[in-house]
């Protein structure tokens, strides 16, 4: 099993994007096959270091990340949105 963590910026956060940007995340259970668990959470301290937000996903194998990176939802919806609003982001991939 593979879990793909990413934590992000946004450029302009508020309650309106997390919440718009919640539901376009967990859109993909179902629509993303390679998806077998998701997780999003908000950041509530709100320190100089810390994100806004952290997406958690569950796949398979290193394989099926490299298919859910790719997959046309992934890109055309999910990619598309967070492109406009983020200003930064950091992953980490790892076996479990």
């Amino acid at each position: 099993m593979v879990k793909h963590i990413v934590c992000y910026k946004f450029a302009a956060p508020s309650q309106e994007l997390f919440d718009e940007t919640a539901r376009v995340m967990k859109s993909m259970v179902g629509r993303v096959p390679e998806v077998k668990s998701l997780e999003v959470g908000f950041d509530k301290l709100h320190t100089p270091r810390s994100f806004d937000m952290v997406l958690e996903v569950v796949l398979d194998s290193f394989d099926a990340l490299d298919s859910y990176q790719r997959n046309e939802y992934h890109v055309s919806v999910v990619k598309k949105h967070m492109h406009s609003v983020v200003e930064k982001s950091v992953s980490v991939d790892y076996e479990f």
